[in-house]
């Protein structure tokens, strides 16, 4: 049988109302006597019941993350937000509860938040139109987000700073001398739904390549291998003088890698590749290894959960929000380098 308050407050010698008093913060407990309950409780091995200290402190220090499966999966770069917003709530004394589903109607929304079993929610994957947005807003619960809808208005957010990353990846393209540039995008689908990354990378790419005066051509391309492989193709025959590629799509790569041996081209040699928001304990495994742009995963995870908990400590007062937008960072591979003469 596992411990039960009654063993803590036996061991410590102390009154049960004192063991829930120490558990709860409901009144003062001396220093001492609270440190007789922290060993009786760490001997025994005893955990608090979350919902039962949430009862009496009207907070269940359980957040939610809303973070509805992408059609890609979960891989190492979105794991790395996880984490962030993970470790940051930890560190706050908090739980993270992943939510893989979609909220499509109040009654989703208030299945999860209805019983009070959460103090707030950090929202990913976030659409340029979000409708989680309004249902959040309705349930009264605090949230946050990793990413940011087209009015985003007094809501907080944490996003990609997807212009000024599109802008250094072409950036870094021209100053090697390439004139013609391609752009690898994620699902045809993703972007149809407004996916906020797929919409304004897209948007991003164009300005930037109209900007530095380059021919451009861009693909929206299903996340795997063989869309990776036919896309590129298609790109080539659309821009046979093609020479560089930034690629936001680490499932294609595989695939264009595949396109490349068809034809006998090389990496650098023939092409080169950025990868754009991709952790590079991905483009690390590739070979040549990539160059790319790496996003500030662990940060936006951690910017968010602080956001959230600023929120939900300062109750319902008047505050400014908090909306940040951060660069990818360009680590330089083998992947990049000047253009063939052709």
């Amino acid at each position: 049988m596992p411990p039960r308050m009654i063993d803590v407050a036996r061991r410590a010698n102390v009154a049960l109302s004192t063991v829930s008093y120490a558990i709860n913060g409901q009144r003062a407990v001396s220093e001492e006597t609270r440190r007789r309950i922290r060993q009786a409780m760490d001997e025994l091995g005893y955990q608090p019941n979350a919902l039962a200290r949430g009862l009496a402190s009207k907070h269940t220090n359980i957040l939610a993350l809303l973070f509805p499966t992408p059609e890609r999966g979960l891989g190492v770069t979105e794991m790395e937000f996880v984490v962030g917003a993970a470790d940051a709530a930890r560190e706050h004394g908090y739980h993270l509860v992943l939510s893989p589903s979609e909220l499509r109607n109040v009654r989703d929304l208030e299945q999860l938040t209805g019983q009070g079993l959460i103090d707030g929610a950090l929202v990913m994957e976030v659409r340029i139109d979000d409708d989680r947005v309004q249902l959040l807003e309705q349930a009264g619960v605090p949230f946050s987000m990793i990413g940011r809808t087209s009015d985003p208005g007094r809501i907080d957010y944490a996003d990609i700073d997807f212009e000024q990353t599109t802008r250094d990846a072409v950036g870094h393209l021209v100053e090697l001398g390439h004139r013609c540039i391609g752009f690898l995008n994620h699902s045809p689908s993703a972007f149809s739904v407004g996916y906020g990354p797929t919409v304004r990378a897209s948007e991003g790419f164009r300005r930037a390549a109209a900007t530095a005066d380059v021919v451009h051509v861009e693909r929206l391309c299903g996340d795997n291998a063989a869309a990776g492989q036919a896309a590129f193709h298609e790109m080539r025959a659309a821009q046979p003088d093609i020479t560089a590629l930034i690629v936001m799509n680490e499932r294609a790569i595989v695939g264009v890698m595949d396109a490349l041996d068809e034809i006998g081209w090389r990496v650098p040699d023939d092409l080169s590749i950025v990868s754009m928001v991709s952790s590079t304990r991905v483009t690390e495994m590739m070979r040549p290894k990539l160059t790319t742009l790496e996003p500030p995963s662990t940060q936006l995870g951690r910017l968010g959960i602080q956001m959230l908990l600023d929120q939900i400590d300062g109750g319902a007062g008047e505050r400014a929000p908090v909306q940040e937008l951060l660069p990818c960072r360009l680590v330089i591979g083998a992947s990049s380098g000047p253009p063939p003469a052709r």
